[in-house]
């Protein structure tokens, strides 16, 4: 699930040609397409959509901790206490007004019928929007189960909320989805009667979303799509890898491209299943180290780095940072431009750098002096979301077999 508020990033759409294709080896490519929104026309940074994707990566994982307690009947180990938690009530989950996304095609049904969605390693179901779904849909290429030999009405609504009231909602039904010729069958997903208005077309290009985390953390509780090509011999390997930058990024299901990373990669541990949460080592600064031993959660469905707003406060102390409420909202911190830091996160003993075109998210106003980071705080939040500011640094593996994450140079 990817769900309430909004997520973004910089600069413009840009869409990487070609249809799926299977590899040289025992892989198979999806070429991603990115739709991005942090950066206003003249480079400064766009406010309003920066403080939407603060609510928005809070909200999906908090969303996800309350699927987790659903579905496991213990409170995740990272969530925060209920009787702190400040929210709206419901479940915080889908997009809604500005979008960063990476997506690529699926097809779905018998006939297949193709698809473009979001792949969100910070959720874990696949919907789409239904036949009942109205004006909001338009533009969209819509799952019809009545026209497809193969699906099955699983008897289940649901009903995703989000803080600004907007909803969506709809039907369960199992059918078949194919991803570049790796087919699952009687998989579980999401047919829509109502999409929020920020999932019209000129704000979000996908027709849908497939989430790629753990089953603990589906609203349906039910496996994921790349759990059940596994489970059904659909692939070589259990492992998906991404590589998201800003040409030539990818979604390389079975194994991962070689072509695409060099070196060796450093592999580090699930500490919980459900995000992909792992243990994050250090955060550096001009190389010195700022922060250490932080829970963290990799997720593709994040713009920036998210932490709690006792350690990002350190962070940007160290570097002359500075608190920017005023200018840029709840959060948010800038540093002077023409001293842009040298920053990076240590998993696994390696330290991976990251780029200043990545960390400087641009001018805090016309004129100013003051750049805004990529790094941002959110209060009540005692764990990391580590997202695009950093990924599109690395090559990144996701070992279901082994439950550990992988990180590797980029070529």
């Amino acid at each position: 699930m990817r769900f309430t508020l909004a997520t973004v990033i910089a600069a413009l759409p840009f869409l990487v040609a070609g249809a799926p294709t299977k590899s040289l080896k025992t892989g198979f490519k999806i070429p991603l397409s990115k739709r991005s929104s942090l950066t206003n026309p003249d480079g400064t940074v766009n406010l309003e959509a920066l403080r939407a994707h603060s609510d928005y990566a809070k909200a999906k994982i908090l969303n996800g901790f309350d699927r987790y307690e659903q579905n496991i009947g213990l409170p995740h180990p990272s969530a925060p206490r209920k009787d702190v938690q400040r929210r709206a009530t419901g479940s915080n989950s889908l997009t809604n007004d500005d979008f960063q996304l990476w997506y690529g095609e699926i097809s779905v049904g018998t006939p297949a019928q193709t698809y473009t969605v979001d792949f969100d390693t910070g959720s874990s179901d696949l919907f789409l929007p239904g036949s009942k779904c109205g004006a909001s849909c338009d533009g969209h290429t819509r799952y019809n189960p009545d026209s497809s030999a193969t699906a099955q009405d699983v008897g289940k609504t649901f009903s995703l909320a989000y803080g600004d009231g907007s909803t969506v909602s709809g039907e369960q039904f199992r059918d078949t989805v194919t991803i570049s010729g790796l087919t699952a069958t009687d998989q579980t997903l999401g047919a829509a009667s109502n999409y929020s208005t920020g999932f019209a077309i000129s704000q979000f290009p996908a027709d849908g979303l497939m989430g790629m985390a753990f089953q603990s953390i589906s609203e349906y509780n039910a496996s994921t799509v790349f759990d059940t090509l596994v489970s059904q011999g659909a692939v070589d390997e259990p492992v998906f890898a991404f590589k998201l930058a800003q040409n030539g990024s990818e979604l390389y299901l079975g194994g991962t491209d070689s072509s695409l990373f060099k070196g060796d990669f450093t592999y580090v541990p699930v500490t919980n299943e459900g995000f992909w949460q792992v243990n994050l080592d250090e955060v550096s600064a001009n190389g010195d180290s700022v922060l250490t031993k932080l829970d963290s959660i990799v997720d593709t469905g994040t713009t920036l780095i998210v932490g709690d707003t006792e350690n990002v406060d350190k962070f940007y102390q160290a570097i002359g940072g500075q608190n920017a409420t005023a200018t840029a909202g709840p959060g948010f911190y800038t540093f002077p431009c023409a001293k842009v830091p040298s920053v990076s996160i240590t998993y696994g003993g390696t330290p991976w750098p990251i780029s200043a075109d990545s960390f400087n998210l641009g001018q805090v106003s016309s004129g100013s002096a003051d750049c805004v980071g990529g790094i941002i705080a959110q209060a009540d939040v005692s764990f990391w979301i580590v997202g695009d500011v950093f990924l599109r640094n690395v090559y990144t593996a996701f070992d279901v077999g082994n439950s550990q994450v992988g990180f590797a140079a980029l070529s």
